[in-house]
């Protein structure tokens, strides 16, 4: 039987490594491993988180308190922390898969503005020591806001243009 010219077996051998090539590969293949590492640890603590919720809201409904405001406003917390570890394990991924650029600054953007909606929400002047401290919070929260809305405006603006 004949071999296929594919199947034929060459002597030539591919050019030698140098050692920056080695290192580059190796250190290469060990961050991919930590990234996936990560991930596995982000959708871990997702699916803990996600039955912590359950759990929390089972045990609030026998005892009424259920429909106390501070309770209620304790799970939208925990439900946008567990959107924020959804957005970090998204961010990780685009990161395995080598998105483009725009996509993980995007998956950046929306983590930062869901983290920032967390802060407002959970927000109480009670919390700090004067009302200066507060009104300083307060301030602060609503720039960066501000800031995150401008860069996704941005982002999307400049983003539209260059898919044209």
């Amino acid at each position: 039987m004949e071999e296929s010219p594919a199947a034929e077996r060459t002597d030539e051998r591919p050019p030698s490594q140098t050692a920056y090539d080695r290192v580059s590969e190796t250190t290469s293949r060990f961050i991919n491993g930590v990234e996936l590492a990560a991930a596995a640890l982000f959708a871990l603590l997702f699916g803990i988180g996600v039955i912590d919720l359950a759990i929390q809201i089972a045990e609030t409904i026998p005892t009424g308190e259920i429909t106390n405001p501070n309770v209620v406003i304790g799970f939208i917390e925990t439900g946008l922390l567990l959107l924020i570890i959804i957005e970090v394990y998204e961010t990780v991924v685009a990161y395995i898969e080598q998105s483009d650029t725009r996509r993980i600054v995007r998956l950046v953007i929306y983590t930062g503005v869901i983290a920032m909606v967390r802060k407002v929400i959970i927000y109480r002047t009670s919390e700090y020591a004067t009302t200066q401290d507060a009104l300083f919070a307060a301030i602060s929260y609503a720039i960066v806001i501000f800031g995150l809305v401008a860069l996704l405006y941005v982002e999307r603006s400049v983003g539209g243009q260059l898919e044209r």
